[in-house]
């Protein structure tokens, strides 16, 4: 047995929260989200007073495509569950299952964030562009903003990832997939509230 895999076997069962600043980490992430949501919230109000403000250019009834958005959402919400399978194989020390699904949390983000190009690319070629009223301008930046995060997400991901092939799993390596999937839910529960907020309110009326 090499010593890497030795040492793999001694980590305990939480390795994100093996060290003080492994937990300092997370400590400090929990800060930041607050930070995150206060700014979400800000954009949240934004759209809600602007959203009838809507110019010559469609309504939000006109305009949404729910069927997209409902896939869109379908994929984010599976995302966010593999990135739970992904935990839980980082405790069970399954490098191999950790990574596994953090591959597949990845694929599902970027189809989300390709459904997601797709639409506002749909949505100009309608007339709905960035400075076409009010709502177009409230819409893109909350909705854009949001995106923006999980593109950021995605390649967070892609640079974990070769972090553990390089590295393996360790104390300095677990914290920073424990706070990945603090930001991914994160993201999650933002989109949920832009899904109700802006496209069930949007066709609802």
């Amino acid at each position: 047995m090499s010593s890497h895999s030795h040492v793999e076997g001694q980590l305990p069962h939480e390795p994100e929260r093996a060290t003080l600043e492994g937990r300092n980490k997370i400590t400090g992430f929990w800060l930041f989200l607050g930070g995150e949501t206060v700014l979400f919230g800000t954009l949240f109000a934004a759209y809600l007073t602007l959203r009838g403000q809507v110019m010559d250019g469609p309504t939000p009834n006109e305009l949404f495509d729910f069927a997209l958005v409902a896939l869109a959402t379908a994929l984010l919400l599976t995302s966010s569950l593999t990135s739970v399978f992904a935990l839980q194989a980082m405790h069970k020390h399954n490098v191999k299952g950790l990574m596994g699904w953090l591959i597949v949390t990845l694929l599902l983000g970027a189809a989300f964030l390709g459904l997601e190009i797709y639409e506002f690319n749909h949505y100009v070629h309608l007339g709905h562009t960035f400075a076409a009223s009010a709502f177009s301008t409230s819409f893109y930046t909350l909705v854009g903003f949001h995106g923006a995060h999980v593109a950021f997400g995605l390649l967070w991901v892609i640079l974990i990832l070769l972090q553990l092939k390089k590295r393996g799993l360790n104390t300095t390596t677990a914290p920073k997939v424990y706070v990945f999937g603090m930001y991914w839910h994160f993201i999650d529960v933002v989109w949920v509230f832009i899904f109700t907020v802006v496209y069930l309110m949007g066709k609802v009326g």
